[in-house]
């Protein structure tokens, strides 16, 4: 799959997570070996963190707050080719960039209820992150503004539909940030994600265009093209 991308002529490629499977491995040399893997990749690259290579790690067991910060070790890295900006302080992996009239940003939002539910410590650090998430997003819209449109980017299906009943919803405020945006902003807002697997192209919420990639076992990659005020995707 990355020779054919390789192939084609992109202005970038973004992954939104999942980089190993739900029972790992989670190991540093699991992560060292997928960075030469993308360093294969000719064109900017843009990595997100998903799931399985940090909340889901304790059933390897690992410490899932330790293998996010291998994570930010190995994969915090600067992408000047797209002007690529990072969140500072200790977020690094909430990311935003420019092409061609749109803003995309991508948030730290995985799957396994967003971290939530599990722990004290899980859940401060559910907390903490989406504390900086949010207010990533909000720089994201500002700019948005006087922009061509939003794209946002991260792993984890926000469940749009409210199909998972939870004692403790782990993607309430962020849902309920996006529906507002979509609702005020007046221009495209795409949410792009992974987490289900399996590809879908809809509109969950007015004004809010959601795009699905695929997953395991599917191994395919999206084409986006922007023009005339739209974004066409090709599976």
């Amino acid at each position: 799959m990355i020779d054919a991308i390789n192939a084609e002529p992109l202005v970038f490629v973004a992954h939104v997570g999942d980089i190993t499977s739900g029972e790992g491995p989670c190991s540093d040399e699991w992560l060292v070996a997928r960075l030469a893997q993308f360093g294969r990749i000719r064109h900017p690259f843009v990595l997100l963190p998903g799931d399985n290579e940090w909340t889901d790690c304790h059933r390897g067991g690992f410490d899932p707050l330790e293998r996010l910060a291998a994570w930010r070790k190995h994969f915090c890295l600067r992408m000047p080719e797209v002007g690529l900006v990072r969140q500072a302080g200790e977020h690094c992996e909430h990311v935003r960039w420019e092409v061609d009239g749109l803003v995309f940003v991508g948030l730290n939002v995985p799957g396994s209820n967003n971290n939530l539910g599990r722990t004290p410590a899980m859940d401060a650090e559910h907390e903490k992150r989406m504390r900086a998430a949010l207010e990533w997003l909000a720089e994201a819209e500002s700019l948005a503004r006087t922009r061509a449109g939003l794209v946002v980017l991260m792993h984890a299906d926000p469940d749009f539909e409210g199909r998972f009943a939870r004692k403790a919803d782990g993607f309430a405020a962020l849902r309920a940030r996006l529906k507002e945006i979509a609702a005020r902003l007046g221009k495209p807002l795409v949410v792009v994600h992974g987490d289900s697997h399996r590809y879908r192209d809809d509109l969950p919420a007015p004004g809010l265009r959601r795009i699905v990639v695929w997953g395991s076992p599917h191994v395919r990659w999206l084409r986006a093209t922007w023009g005339g005020g739209k974004l066409s995707v090709e599976d």
